[in-house]
């Protein structure tokens, strides 16, 4: 609060007070008091009721202050009302008892939104792993269909499974760090696991993998570094060209590892390149092609962020996109 704000805001109470000083002026000047006296208890009156605004803003100041570093230490701003200290005026007294009770009715309802958050993520959570049964029971009984129906069918089987993976990486965001383990890794036998993942929907596009330089060792949770490399990789396969290429390399970039998956498919708009990471963006390419939720590289960034990973993406239409993961240096990850 500046001197400005503050006799901005009491400018009502000024403009009483000078016109309380001028009226008693007027006063003793009707009942022939001498003009030097009322000059003197004008300015001793101006100077008095100077002296108490000044102290009043010096007060106001120090306890906002007061009040401002309380709310900036405060990781979680809506228990303010509870870390006051006591109240040093009526108004205040007042005021700080309504903050109380607004307060607590906003912890009761965040710990009810919590609850009901974490109960849905347990739902959500149970529902994945008892849908997987019927998606492999299907998959057994068309075995026995003829080679084109079985194609198909497992085709679509294989979106199925992979929306019911994305759903639970999904639930799992909201709390990551009850979820992920941090262990060393060859970046062979995260790229391996992704790509037998999925390797039916690679094959069925016609998409060829090829891998560069993958005998390095990172420092990352292994199932959810999969996740990601199998979100990059199905964008690859349904953004495809004609003789769809995919190349996964690794490069020791000052002892960082820069994992690089780059297709040679229809590359992304320059105009929607900043908004490919939003969430439900699906982009020009999406909506022509269909079936695109908009969350695979939202579910990326979100992965990534949780991991203490580097993600970008840089891409050309018409000629290709490439998505870079940074892993962190042994010595970053010591430190944090």
């Amino acid at each position: 609060m500046t001197l400005r704000e503050f006799l901005a805001d009491g400018l009502e109470r000024i403009m009483a007070w000078l016109i309380c000083i001028v009226l008693s002026a007027m006063f003793l000047a009707a009942t022939g008091t001498q003009t030097g006296v009322i000059l003197i208890l004008f300015i001793v009156l101006l100077l008095a009721f100077g002296i108490m605004e000044l102290v009043c803003f010096v007060r106001q100041r120090i306890r906002l202050r007061e009040l401002e570093a309380i709310m900036d230490q405060l990781d979680q701003k809506y228990l303010f009302a509870e870390c006051v200290p006591g109240a040093k005026t009526l108004y205040e007294r007042r005021l700080f008892e309504l903050m109380h009770r607004a307060g607590r009715a906003m912890i009761g309802a965040v710990s009810d939104a919590q609850a009901a958050q974490r109960e849905y993520r347990e739902y959500v959570e149970g529902w994945v792993h008892e849908i997987k049964t019927p998606i492999t029971a299907a998959g057994l009984i068309c075995r026995n269909a003829d080679n084109e129906t079985r194609r198909r069918f497992m085709q679509e089987l294989g979106q199925i499974e992979a929306y019911v993976e994305r759903t639970l990486f999904y639930a799992r965001a909201e709390s990551p760090e009850k979820d992920f383990v941090i262990r060393q890794v060859q970046l062979s036998e995260l790229a391996a696991e992704a790509i037998d993942r999925h390797r039916a929907l690679l094959m069925q596009s016609g998409v060829r993998v090829e891998t560069l330089g993958l005998e390095r060792w990172v420092f990352t949770d292994d199932k959810w570094a999969v996740f990601i490399l199998g979100q990059l990789l199905q964008n690859a396969a349904r953004y495809r060209k004609r003789d769809p290429v995919v190349t996964l390399r690794a490069d020791l970039v000052e002892k960082q590892v820069h994992l690089t998956v780059e297709d040679n498919g229809i590359g992304i708009p320059a105009h929607e390149l900043s908004r490919v990471f939003d969430r439900g963006f699906t982009g020009s390419n999406g909506r022509s092609r269909g079936g695109s939720t908009g969350m695979g590289l939202y579910l990326c960034r979100r992965l990534a962020d949780s991991l203490g990973l580097g993600l970008w993406l840089i891409s050309e239409e018409g000629e290709g996109t490439a998505v870079t993961l940074v892993f962190p240096a042994k010595e970053k990850l010591t430190e944090s």
